[in-house]
Formats: C-alpha cells, sequence, structure tokens
C-alpha cells in the first residue's frame, strides 16, 4: 500500500446511517487506503437518514431503541459528524442532495456509471442482499458491513456472483480487528478449552430491519469461531415478549472436541449495552476482559484490508479462510433461526 495509485476506484456509500457516515469521512481522510480511493457520492433516503439522525435528538432513554451491535464504535467514530448531517437532513422536505459537499445520487445513476467502479453496502441487514447482488450485476466490487446477507443460501448464491463477475465481495468484521479479540486471541492460543460463554446485552433490536438475532448479532459468532475453530449447534431457544420489546437468544454450541460453549443475546428496554464472556481451560480461567485501549480508526483498518484486495495484495489461501469462515457463521446462524422456529 505504500505504492502510488495507477487509478482511483470510484465509490458510493449506499446509506448514510452511522456506519455511512464513518465511510464517508474515512474516504475522504488523507489515509494511505483512501488514495485509492474517490467518493463520488452517496446512495440514500430521506426518512431513512432522517430516522437515524432522530435518534441522537431523542431523551436518552429511547436510545436504547435504536442501539445495534456496533453503536459503541461508531459513536466515537460520528462525535464530529453528527450535528452537521442532523441540520442538513432536518432542514430539507425532499430526497437528501448533498451531505458535507459529497453528493447524493440515484440508485439507477450509481449502477450504470462509468465512475463507480466499488459500492459501500451501509443500509439495513435486511437491504443487503439486494443491494450487492444488483451492484455485482453491473459490475461493481462491494464492501458490505455484516451480515452481508439473513440467508446462508443466498450468501453462496452471492460470492459465486462475484468469482463469475471477477469482482471482489467483501463483509466487514470490525470486530476482529478491535484491541479486545487480540487480547483474546492471545489468551486462548494454545490452551485447552474446557467450557465457555459469552452473554451479549443491549437495547431492543427491530428484527424487521436487522434480522433474526443470531444474524444481527453475528460478530459474536465470529467471535466465537475465530477464537475456537468451526462450532455444532447443540440447541437454541428464543424467549421473546413483543409488547415489552424483549427477546432473549440462548444457543448451545460445541467445539470439535465436544467443549460446550453457550453464546446469549439479551435485548430489552433498560438493558445496558454489554458483553460479559467467561472462559474455562485446563490451565485456568478468563473472566471478561480487561480495558485493553481504545479501538481506534477500526473502519479504516477494514477499509485497508479491501483496498488490498482490490490490488490483489492477498493471498488466495487467505481469502479461501476468510471465506469458509463467513460462510461457516451464516450457515450456524441459519441453523439458530431454524431450531427457534
Amino acid at each position: 500500500m505504500n505504492t502510488k495509485p495507477e487509478k482511483k476506484f470510484g465509490v458510493v456509500v449506499v446509506g448514510v446511517g452511522r456506519a455511512g457516515s464513518v465511510r464517508m469521512r474515512d474516504l475522504r481522510s488523507p489515509h494511505a487506503s483512501s488514495a485509492f480511493l474517490n467518493l463520488i457520492g452517496f446512495v440514500s433516503s430521506l426518512s431513512g437518514a432522517l430516522r437515524w439522525m432522530g435518534a441522537f435528538c431523542w431523551p436518552p432513554p429511547l436510545l436504547c431503541y435504536i442501539l445495534h451491535q456496533r453503536t459503541a464504535l461508531l459513536l466515537q467514530s460520528l462525535h464530529e459528524v453528527t450535528v452537521q448531517n442532523a441540520k442538513v437532513l432536518r432542514s430539507s422536505k425532499r430526497e437528501l442532495k448533498c451531505i458535507d459537499e459529497v453528493q447524493q445520487i440515484s440508485l439507477e445513476d450509481a449502477l450504470s456509471s462509468q465512475e463507480v467502479d466499488v459500492a459501500y453496502i451501509c443500509s439495513e441487514n435486511t437491504s443487503h442482499e439486494d443491494y450487492i447482488r444488483q451492484f455485482l450485476n453491473a459490475g461493481k466490487h462491494v464492501l458490505v458491513e455484516y451480515p452481508m446477507t439473513l440467508s446462508w443460501t443466498a450468501a453462496q448464491d452471492l460470492w459465486e456472483l462475484a468469482e463469475q463477475k471477477g469482482k471482489v465481495l467483501h463483509e466487514e468484521h470490525i470486530e476482529l480487528l478491535m484491541e479486545e479479540f487480540a487480547f483474546l486471541k492471545k489468551e486462548v492460543v494454545g490452551k485447552d478449552l474446557l467450557k465457555g460463554s459469552l452473554l451479549f446485552t443491549a437495547g431492543p433490536l427491530e428484527k424487521e430491519r436487522f434480522g433474526f438475532p443470531a444474524f444481527s448479532g453475528i460478530s459474536r459468532l465470529t467471535w466465537l469461531v475465530s477464537l475456537f475453530g468451526e462450532l455444532s449447534l447443540v440447541s437454541a431457544t428464543l424467549e421473546e415478549r413483543k409488547e415489552d420489546h424483549y427477546l432473549k437468544m440462548t444457543v448451545c454450541l460445541e467445539t470439535e472436541n465436544k467443549r460446550p460453549l453457550t453464546w446469549i443475546e439479551e435485548k430489552g428496554p433498560g438493558l445496558k449495552r454489554n458483553r460479559h464472556l467467561s472462559f474455562h481451560f485446563k490451565s485456568g480461567s478468563l473472566e471478561n476482559v480487561p480495558n485493553v485501549g481504545d479501538n481506534k480508526n477500526i473502519f479504516l483498518k477494514d477499509q485497508t484490508i479491501f483496498v488490498q484486495k482490490l490490488l490483489g495484495q492477498i493471498s488466495e489461501a487467505e481469502l479461501a479462510a476468510e471465506k469458509k469462515r463467513i460462510l461457516h457463521c451464516l450457515w450456524l446462524a441459519e441453523e439458530i433461526q431454524k431450531c427457534c422456529g
């Protein structure tokens, strides 16, 4: 990445919520990876953007209704862009026209433009599959926020389509770039697991927009798979009280060595965003993760990986291993959903 770019890849950002706003900011940063990219514009609707911006003007108790698994990281990055964007959005009753001098373009223009080489898909989870398919069919590379789809079969189809078109399909996994994960990876390596658990709590999340909790919370599942290898499903249950905006998913998994792992997602009003983990090894136990530093520029780190893929700088073996892990996690998420009925 130290070489000067022979050409810049034209980029459109689909969705200007939390992730999309951070992506647009990073694309215009002086970072090395951004030198290979040229932000052409964004694709969005006013209603979705206002729903996001409105969250920062409501009373704090209502924030829990719109927080999801990336919020803590994204709020760090969005501090300086929120107020300005909110003013722009609230001043318009029509389609968005411009945010921080970045022009809105229609989906049709983004798909057909010869200037656009890449699409960053930062929309709601339920729309990912359709956007990916459209941009791949239009001959564009795609970076998509996790999960790429809410179906294992659809993910397989999209990967085949990307290979047919000779395009990069990159599913973002910023949770693997976190300082906490790096700490866990060092702590776990070479140790014989006896049992473990991972509990994640947060405010309510709309399944209609973000999918079944095994998919919307797939970053936790990705942690477990990345730490302990491929897993098998033993059982899964879902307790849900829609009138209270509450749900609790409990999943029992097994490692290849038949060691039990329990994964719980619990979301409802008043629940603070938190992650509790407990891993027991023959040599000792690990209870939660100490403060290991800030997760700075985490989306830029992901963008660097994406640009390396565009430039062909990541080996086929690494790409195959990543694809295998992603598809395994999506398959597990789908099996968990089936098990919960």
